[in-house]
């Protein structure tokens, strides 16, 4: 299914990636219940320049996406992959994968050397996935840049 899916980088306002970004914040609270992310994440860090969002579409119809934002100082060259969420009739299709190999190729443009997340228990489709695509455990993000108590951590050097 994968191979039928065009991942296309969208403004965060548009109607595609809002709809997918406040997909991912509902499943979110509903797996985890109210959280307080607008604190700690505004759709504005996820736009150009140094930023992006990425909006996989499968015969036009949206099937996921995710969010690219940098953390830590420009001169640092690090970003944090946020909101990654496919539509759940399409999980385990090769979409989450996909966009992530876009992100990556996103982020190497955008000028990054290395990319942090967070996922956590309630997610372990997740904790599953990003060992399996080449990302590293990790405690700690860089100094500075909030994480969530609990979260479990990966980095990916690009």
């Amino acid at each position: 299914m994968a191979s039928q899916v065009s991942v296309y980088e969208e403004a965060i306002t548009s109607s595609g990636a809002a709809s997918v970004f406040h997909a991912a914040v509902d499943e979110l609270e509903r797996r985890y219940g109210q959280i307080d992310d607008d604190a700690h994440l505004h759709p504005d860090e996820l736009a150009p320049p140094e930023g992006a969002f990425l909006v996989a579409r499968q015969a036009g119809h949206l099937a996921g996406g995710v969010g690219i934002r940098r953390i830590g100082d420009a001169g640092q060259h690090l970003a944090e992959v946020k909101r990654l969420w496919v539509r759940p009739d399409l999980r385990r299709s090769g979409v989450a994968r996909t966009l992530m190999e876009a992100a990556e190729q996103r982020a190497r443009e955008l000028g990054y050397r290395q990319l942090y997340l967070e996922t956590g228990r309630a997610q372990p489709e997740a904790l599953a996935f990003y060992p399996r695509t080449g990302w590293t455990r990790v405690t700690s993000f860089p100094p500075g840049t909030f994480t969530h108590e609990l979260a479990t951590r990966f980095t990916k050097i690009l």
